[in-house]
């Protein structure tokens, strides 16, 4: 047996919907500033390590297991500030990489004037001068390019940090060589492939650096077995259900991660540290990437 009491219900009053409408707002309100501090503040402030296998066609056994460290797309002071570099470094020494990779876009000049980019060039160069690892190189981005070119690369070298532009270097372990290879940035310079790739024996795997991962395209073919890029934020902002909000030209293709092109050569796109026009990063963390053999977390080279 049900004992059911009717209740009348009391009418609902004009007030009580303006009240209702101004908490819905309220709330929305209140949800829109949670989202942009914790992308401001929260987000934009978490590193994300990867770590990742890598399997090279070619590579000496003197180079099997070699751990590679990446690290891209800084933006130093334009909103990611020193400690948070700082803590970049400690994380990367934590790692003990035997080669540490710099894909370009240490500094941004926006709407500033040129002389606080060359500043911040000199001060973001000193602290990546504390990454213990002495085997060290970087490239330039399009927007050190923009900020001044000849200052950033002054401020890497000097801080022991040499800068591949349409060159490369050999790596040699035990009498064999790996060799690195960088270019001029694609989109503010020449980039020039010829130049930067070795003419030396075509069975020496080549790690190429490049600041934007859509030239990759170009490089089918020339014999690179590792395409190592930055430039894209992994689109920065990643809202669910909505493709990436914020990509660059040159970076709209291969967005973030690793991808084999049709000639068996690998790319892997960095998402980068730092922001750019907004201060935030939604779904979208700050990332190094280390890579390593046997396991697909862990980036290190192994040999095929």
């Amino acid at each position: 047996m049900e004992n059911t009491t009717l209740v009348a219900e009391p009418p609902v009053s004009l007030a009580d919907t303006v009240l209702t409408r101004r908490k819905f707002l309220g709330l929305a309100a209140g949800s829109a500033a949670a989202m942009a501090f914790y992308a401001g503040e929260i987000s934009r402030h978490e590193i994300e390590i990867i770590h990742r296998s890598i399997t090279l066609s070619g590579l000496p056994d003197a180079f099997a297991g070699m751990r590679v460290v990446q690290i891209s797309d800084l933006h130093f002071e334009l909103y990611d500030e020193a400690f948070f570099l700082e803590t970049v470094v400690r994380r990367v020494n934590a790692l003990t990489p035997d080669l540490v990779v710099l894909t370009g876009d240490f500094v941004s000049k926006g709407n500033l004037p040129r002389h606080i980019a060359v500043t911040r060039a000199y001060q973001c160069a000193e602290l990546l001068s504390r990454i213990t690892c002495p085997l060290r190189y970087a490239i330039l981005g399009n927007h050190d390019i923009i900020a001044d070119a000849a200052a950033v690369t002054d401020a890497l070298v000097t801080h022991g940090i040499p800068v591949l532009a349409n060159s490369h270097v050999p790596l040699e372990r035990d009498g064999r060589r790996l060799w690195l290879a960088g270019i001029k940035d694609a989109l503010e310079q020449r980039p020039d492939l010829a130049a930067a790739l070795p003419t030396a024996k075509s069975d020496e795997p080549v790690i190429l650096l490049a600041h934007e991962p859509d030239f990759a395209d170009y490089a089918v073919g020339r014999k690179i077995a590792l395409f190592l890029s930055g430039h894209t934020h992994g689109g920065q902002i990643r809202l669910p259900f909505l493709p990436p909000l914020m990509l660059p030209p040159m970076g709209t293709r291969y967005v973030h991660g690793l991808f084999t092109l049709s000639d068996g050569m690998q790319l892997n796109v960095n998402r980068g540290i730092g922001a750019v026009i907004l201060p935030f990063r939604f779904r979208c963390p700050p990332r190094n990437h280390r890579h390593h053999p046997e396991s697909d977390r862990l980036t290190k080279i192994a040999r095929e």
